[in-house]
């Protein structure tokens, strides 16, 4: 198929004449909301506050303070008593009605009221006769993505402060980001989305929480059961260099415990990976020809050791990422040394090891059938695809522009349909992996251009047409050109980087056409 033409595309760009129509969706309490009680919050005023959101920008910020690994006592189900929160804290949030049309903002405009929020009881309802026909929301690329909203002013204040990448949380109702800063932040999903009749401007994001690491983040990634509606199940691991494993809570920010991997010498080893497995009981991390895995329910040092590389076999080097198969009991594991291994979920013993990759492997991900694969590799520039029916037997390969050592993430949609990239370049392209185009591989549907800046992150909304990319990266100077005669008087600097382009911010794109109502009972 054909690529369209994408102009560039700045995150100031006029709404299109055809905004999106939103259904109504189910609003799921968010981490924030932990300290609100519905019955003490005051009805929305007609100025600038916004019920939820933290006045203060540094209000929500959590400095990395090392808690004792006795402070969690041992836990009867992964990470309950440890991470628990009073229950009350999250109560249960009325269905609200989305806009039926919404507006695209043009301008930073002061943010607007928000309805109404009634609190009820619990969080399971048996849905109500008004619920029949309730929509889900498909992905549509037919046309190019509609900007709604983002997040500049807050990776602005210091210089060269690019993003590494952002996560969607697992039941959608946040956005999980990493920046140059150390910094892990936490952004509500736009109020705007949740009003109901009028069209209103979006205005810019601001975190809600703000989590200090002390040193260059490696890894980080959501609890795979993470549910808002639970808070005991609301945190994230992070980690960074000469640092153990920290767990942090999603609705305080607050260092709740930490894991501790020691190498031969008895010295403290930072983890490059980190993935939950998929029943959350289990925290898996990637070493030097190494996998440990900790119990979830025992914070600190204990774990299960899983060598890669032993006697001169198997994957050597630093792994670099790790993803769960959704419909098999195995896992695979990339490595910075070029290779792909796949492992028994039970005990780690080795099935398969593959290679492909020019450059080290910086992310996995699994197709939701369970039979695929994808890997995609630094300073590589190609994205592969494996069939584990036939583990030596790569499918295909797509092309995207990876020229840096930086981790250029990719991601698939909730059915496995669309594949989506970010590349070096900052240009997204859009893949649809069902249908087969020139020798038996997907062609490019769509390919747009959200700054001009690397676009090194891209998360798809598990439930909402809703695509998150994040841009940045580190420049370097660049040698000043000598110019004419006349500019030789002119004491320029050996070193310049006014070519440079630094864009580094967090954005919001509507991807969808309208609703589908086929399935009633999806939310």
């Amino acid at each position: 198929m054909k690529t369209p033409e994408t102009p560039p595309l700045a995150s100031d760009c006029p709404p299109s004449d055809q905004a999106p129509a939103l259904a109504r969706i189910s609003s799921q309490a968010s981490p924030v909301d932990k300290n609100t009680d519905p019955e003490l919050m005051p009805p929305p005023s007609d100025g600038d506050d916004l019920p939820h959101m933290s006045p203060d920008p540094m209000a929500g910020s959590a400095v990395s303070q090392e808690p004792g690994e006795g402070d969690l006592a041992s836990l009867s189900t992964p990470l309950e008593t440890g991470f628990g929160t009073p229950s009350e804290w999250s109560p249960g949030i009325k269905e609200q009605e989305l806009s039926e049309s919404v507006s695209f903002p043009a301008e930073e405009t002061n943010r607007p009221e928000l309805g109404s929020e009634e609190a009820i009881e619990g969080v399971s309802e048996e849905p109500t006769p008004e619920d029949e026909g309730y929509p889900t929301w498909n992905y549509s690329f037919s046309q190019l993505p509609q900007f709604l909203s983002g997040s500049w002013s807050e990776f602005s204040t210091q210089p060269e402060n690019f993003l590494k990448g952002c996560k969607w949380a697992p039941d959608g109702s946040c956005i999980l980001t990493n920046s140059a800063d150390n910094i892990l932040r936490i952004y509500n999903l736009p109020p705007e989305l949740y009003n109901e009749g009028e069209q209103l401007e979006y205005a810019e994001m601001v975190p809600v929480l703000r989590m200090v690491e002390g040193d260059t983040i490696y890894d980080y990634c959501w609890y795979s059961l993470m549910s808002s509606t639970q808070p005991e199940t609301s945190y994230v691991a992070s980690s960074s260099r000469e640092n153990p494993i920290h767990i942090w809570d999603a609705f305080t920010g607050e260092l709740q415990a930490s894991f501790r991997a020691y190498n031969h010498l008895d010295e403290l080893t930072a983890a490059h990976s980190l993935c939950f497995s998929p029943d959350g009981s289990q925290l898996f991390c990637g070493f030097n020809r190494t996998v440990r895995v900790f119990s979830t329910a025992r914070p600190g040092r204990d774990c299960e050791v899983r060598a890669t590389f032993a006697k001169k076999q198997g994957q050597s080097g630093i792994i670099s990422c790790i993803a769960f198969s959704p419909a098999q009991p195995l896992y695979a594991c990339g490595s910075y040394s070029r290779s792909l291994g796949l492992y028994a979920w039970d005990d780690g013993s080795p099935l398969a090891l593959l290679g492909g990759h020019q450059g080290g492997i910086t992310h996995l991900c699994f197709h939701p059938d369970g039979n695929r694969f994808f890997s995609g590799a630094r300073k590589d520039a190609e994205l592969l695809c494996w069939d584990l029916r036939q583990p030596g037997h790569l499918l295909w390969s797509l092309s995207r522009e990876v020229t840096t050592n930086q981790r250029i993430y990719f991601d698939l949609d909730p059915t496995g349909q669309f594949l989506v990239s970010g590349s070096t370049s900052g240009a997204v392209s859009v893949w649809d992996t069902s249908r087969a185009g020139h020798e038996g591989k997907p062609e490019p549907v769509l390919s747009f251009l959200p700054q001009k800046d690397c676009t090194n992150g891209v998360s798809l909304h598990p439930s909402l047409p809703l695509l998150a990319t994040a841009s940045g990266q580190r420049v370097f100077p660049e040698p000043t050109e000598s110019g004419d005669e006349e500019e030789q008087g002119v004491d320029l600097p050996l070193l310049s980087m006014r070519h440079t382009h630094l864009e580094c911010q967090l954005q919001l794109w509507w991807c969808g056409g309208s609703p589908d109502t086929s399935n009633p009972d999806a939310h």
